[in-house]
Order: structure tokens, then C-alpha cells, then sequence
């Protein structure tokens, strides 16, 4: 499985010639998710979903499959008449995107503040015949499956280091590497590697930048 990392929350993962694309939303590139196969959406906020992000996408590829939960479902017809095949899934549901096994866990969004209503959030459990890599979206769910490679949202106004440093060591992943990171800047970055290298040692902590290639 390969990753590329494609700013804040969006990642890209490929293996043998098909590629899904997690979170293609407003701070990642704008061909974000051009040329995917597939494409996974955990919740509605603009920095993990942009609607011209995925008109893109699916006019590069006929047949474009979407996975999202029901609320964003029923937001895509545009999508639909493209010709883009708009999966429903939530908690539990499994399928199979771009080759890869998908298994959904999670419900809700983190809460912001008590006066902002809570959306609907998904994660997506990714795998293929090595490797399980988790993308959580803008929450701090823990898989009931285990997982090699987190993808950790370090920074975000519903979450504090500490929160972070404990969903992570709850989780126990080999590795993890750092999403929702695009309002940090280097002097911040640097100062939760420092807080996670520290106190969850046992976990291989890395912050990838956009547009690097990883095998995970």
C-alpha cells in the first residue's frame, strides 16, 4: 500500500494500479482526487469535503465510486448524473473501494462547542492483504479492528494534545502518521512531535509533507 499525503486531512492510497482518495476538502490540492478510482468522505466540513474537488474527480473517471454516510449521500445528485456511484455506509458497514477492504466505524463528529450542533462522522478502516491503516476523520474513534497505521488528526479546534497523546496510545498502532495538520505551522508541528515522540514513544510518529510518497 502506498500513501501520498495530499494536504491537511486528504491522503491518497494505492495499490496495484487503483487509487482511493479519503477527505479530498478545501485545504488539499485542487486535483486532490483527480484520477481516483474511488473516493471516501468521513463528514461534511469544507476542509475534508469540497464539492469541485469531486465534480473533478468524477469527470476523470467514468464510474467514479463515492463512499459517504447518508447526509452527504443525499447531497451528491449533481455527482450521480456525472455518472459517479454514490455509496451509503455507516457504523459496521464493509466494503470494497478501489480493491482495498473498507470497514466504517464511528458516528459522530468531536464536539467543537456545546453551541455547534454535532454532525455525522465516519471512519474508514483500510486494508489490503499486509496492512490496515485507519483514517478517523474529525473524531477520536478507536477501530475494533486493529491497525498498523494511524492517521492522527494532531490539531483541531475540538481536540487538545493531551486527548491526542491518549487516543493514541489507546488505539496502539505501529505507526502513525499526521493528518489534519494544515493550520499548524513548523514551530507548532514541531511542538506536538515533540509532546507524542515523548510520551507515546513506542509508536513510530511522523509528519509527512503534502505531495511525499510513503509505503506503509
Amino acid at each position: 500500500m502506498r500513501i501520498t499525503k495530499l494536504g491537511h486531512s486528504c491522503v491518497r492510497l494505492e495499490r496495484a494500479g487503483a487509487a482511493l482518495v479519503i477527505d479530498p476538502g478545501g485545504f488539499s490540492e485542487a486535483d486532490a482526487a483527480v484520477g481516483a478510482d474511488a473516493v471516501a468522505i468521513t463528514h461534511e466540513h469544507p476542509d475534508h469535503l469540497d464539492l469541485d474537488r469531486l465534480r473533478a474527480a468524477a469527470a476523470a473517471k467514468p464510474g467514479l465510486d463515492v463512499y459517504t454516510h447518508a447526509g452527504i449521500a443525499e447531497r451528491l445528485g449533481e455527482l450521480r448524473e456525472a455518472g459517479a456511484r454514490v455509496h451509503t455506509v455507516d457504523h459496521g458497514a464493509t466494503v470494497t473501494a478501489a480493491g482495498f477492504d473498507v470497514h466504517v466505524y464511528g458516528e459522530r463528529h468531536a464536539v467543537i462547542h456545546p453551541d455547534i450542533p454535532v454532525v455525522t462522522n465516519i471512519g474508514f478502516r483500510v486494508s489490503d492483504s499486509e496492512r490496515a491503516l485507519f483514517h478517523p476523520g474529525d473524531a477520536l474513534t478507536v477501530p475494533e479492528d486493529p491497525v498498523d497505521t494511524l492517521l492522527l488528526p494532531v490539531q483541531a479546534p475540538w481536540s487538545k494534545v493531551s486527548e491526542v497523546i491518549d487516543y493514541l496510545r489507546e488505539v496502539r498502532p505501529a505507526a502513525a502518521l499526521a493528518v489534519h495538520d494544515g493550520l499548524l505551522n513548523e514551530n507548532g508541528a514541531g511542538v506536538y512531535a515533540a509532546n507524542l515522540e515523548r510520551l507515546v514513544p513506542q509508536v513510530d510518529y511522523r509528519r509527512v509533507q503534502p505531495g511525499t510518497v510513503d509505503a506503509i
